[in-house]
């Protein structure tokens, strides 16, 4: 067999594969199915310093190649999170390596959900920020479609905590690149991309829209040449660990991934098809270094030929 595991910056995992944030819940709710502590590690569902209900239903439907989501970022609150026992403390005991996505409507909200988890950061080993939200205070533009405030947003975080960094790119910009510099100078020690890409369906018998908040986040298998040549912009532009994702349904679109440029992966919409996607897709890659006699995951990283 191969070598699976990955070195990204500061953090370690036994292999390139995880379950993206707000596909795979709060890590427990698929142990049946995937155990957590079986991928490289689990993000989990956004996590702000207050509870917040999301958006009212239909927050979600089928289109053609993915899905539309309007969750709404719906979460218990950092408070529970650390303390209730279905959550943070359920995957401490798996060992599982967790990664929790954090996210507010302003600043201060980064920092404070950010401090309250390095406080009791035992079992947490980093933090995803979500830039893709909006700031309340700014008249409603997202942290990551502004360069300022995407840099502003992850040097508050830095301030507030000592574990390792991810920042979640939003693709919604011309020059994804120069937000992947901008955070990585602010302190951020990985980067990952991309997000889900605004988008509606309409009911042509109703002629409503199909989800209650209008448009939503699009994800899924028709994502994947955009999230691929976003990967290789930033990959050519930053020397930073990078993870991947955006319609990887299979152990090739991982390798896909990885071959221009990103150092591990996170699967997403492919769960709510097939629970057991991300451990396939393992299983995958370490077929397709076997046959191909490539000895480490890591060998393939940024291995494009281009000519």
């Amino acid at each position: 067999m191969a070598e699976l595991s990955v070195k990204l910056g500061p953090l370690t995992l036994k292999n390139p594969v995880m379950a993206a944030s707000g596909t795979f819940g709060y890590g427990m709710e698929y142990r049946e199915y995937c155990p957590p502590e079986k991928l490289g590690a689990v993000v989990v569902k956004g996590v702000s310093s207050f509870p917040w209900d999301g958006n009212p239903p239909p927050r979600a439907v089928e289109v053609s190649g993915g899905m539309l989501n309007a969750i709404g970022l719906q979460n218990p609150g950092v408070d529970k999170f650390l303390h209730n026992d279905e959550y943070l403390p359920a995957l401490r005991r798996t060992g599982a390596v967790v990664i929790v996505n954090i996210w507010g409507k302003s600043i201060d909200d980064y920092r404070d959900v950010a401090s309250k988890l390095a406080a009791e950061a035992d079992g947490i080993s980093a933090l995803e920020i979500n830039i893709s939200c909006p700031n309340i205070k700014e008249g409603g533009i997202a942290f990551g479609t502004d360069l300022k405030l995407a840099a502003k947003v992850v040097s508050e975080v830095r301030k507030a905590t000592k574990l390792p960094l991810i920042t979640k790119l939003s693709p919604n910009v011309s020059k994804i690149a120069d937000f992947a510099k901008a955070v990585i100078d602010s302190g951020s020690d990985i980067v990952s991309l991309i997000n889900t890409i605004p988008g509606m369906a309409i009911d042509i018998k109703t002629r409503k829209p199909m989800i209650a908040n209008i448009t939503g986040g699009f994800s899924g298998p028709a994502l994947k040449p955009l999230a691929l040549r976003m990967v290789y912009e930033v990959a050519n532009a930053v020397n930073a660990p990078i993870i991947g994702m955006g319609g990887i349904s299979s152990a090739d679109d991982a390798v896909e991934f990885m071959l221009a440029g990103a150092d591990a992966v996170a699967v997403g919409t492919a769960i709510f098809a097939d629970p057991t996607a991300p451990l396939r897709i393992i299983d995958g890659i370490n077929r397709y270094l076997d046959d191909n006699k490539i000895g480490k995951a890591s060998e393939l990283v940024g291995k494009i030929e281009l000519s």
